[in-house]
């Protein structure tokens, strides 16, 4: 399921993100450690997973994580 848009999709459709330290970075091939959370590979998604504070509550943090990495990979994409 997209932490963005709460809309179920298969897990090859989705980017899994993980968190490294105070970040969120992408793990396109699945093999990072730790707990991980989906998003669509969308601006609008990632847009509305930072404005629901998705990635905080999926990674059971406090805070705002830094989601520049992952914003700067969506973009290389396009």
């Amino acid at each position: 399921m997209c932490v963005g848009c709460r809309e179920r999709a298969a897990k090859t459709d989705l980017l899994r993100i993980v968190k490294i330290e105070d970040r969120c970075v992408p793990d396109r091939r699945g093999t990072l450690p730790g707990r991980g959370a989906y998003v669509h590979p969308a601006l609008v998604c990632l847009d509305l997973a930072e404005r629901r504070r998705a990635f905080s509550r999926a990674f059971r943090v406090r805070g705002r994580l830094d989601t520049q990495a992952l914003r700067q990979a969506l973009e290389d994409d396009l």
